[in-house]
């Protein structure tokens, strides 16, 4: 683990399946950080101070010391690389596991968080806002029930994480993508039910849900 003893570390961000992904990382790996619990549209993204540290205005962020990091998923693999290579949290870097590990990435950031749960999120949690939109809301369940299938053939045969056997930063991404489809009762298989079970029973999953509640 690389010497994070004198790092000031900061996460802005809380209530939301996205800061979620950064408070149980580092909870994952033991590194204590200062809570900034600011939420999304709720103004406080909106202040000069925050826009200085994010222009795009959107949570979570990540400040160690000077450097600064938005992106979940970014910051769920820069940490994981940079303070739990001995676990394993992300594969080493220039190996196909790693290459692995990307592909699941992206693929839940787009194909489950962004394109499908987020469309939903907009046009029923957020419709006073983005307005009503039921063939977006229909079309973007579908899209989640296909592709989410992709990830329980998956489990079913290289579980019981994405990877195999061994629990990394993509996990953390694939579980809050879950979840977030249990909270507006999306039905899912018995296998991603049962992997559930699994990621959410870890200590640093209970630990990061607090921390990550708003106030």
């Amino acid at each position: 683990m690389a010497d994070s003893t004198e790092l000031r570390r900061i996460v802005w961000g809380a209530g939301t399946p996205r800061t979620m992904r950064a408070h149980w990382i580092l909870h994952e790996l033991g590194l204590s950080y200062e809570r900034r619990l600011v939420g999304p549209r709720t103004g406080e993204t909106e202040t000069p101070e925050f826009t200085k540290i994010n222009p795009s205005q959107k949570v979570p962020v990540l400040q160690e010391d000077e450097f600064t990091l938005t992106e979940s998923a970014a910051i769920v693999t820069y940490l994981g690389e940079t303070y739990g290579a001995s676990r394993g949290l992300v594969p080493p870097a220039a190996t196909k596991e790693r290459a692995r590990y990307y592909q699941w990435c992206f693929f839940l950031m787009m194909e489950l968080d962004a394109h499908t749960l987020y469309i939903i999120r907009k046009h029923a949690d957020l419709k006073e806002i983005y307005g009503e939109a039921p063939n977006a809301l229909r079309a973007a369940e579908e899209g989640f029930r296909k592709q989410v299938q992709v990830v329980d053939q998956r489990l079913a045969a290289r579980g019981p994480f994405i990877l195999g056997e061994r629990f990394t930063g993509a996990d953390i991404l694939l579980t809050t993508c879950l979840t977030s489809a249990v909270r507006r009762r999306i039905p899912l298989t018995d296998v991603l039910q049962e992997y559930l079970k699994r990621t959410t029973s870890r200590d640093a999953y209970r630990l990061g849900q607090k921390a990550n509640q708003p106030n």
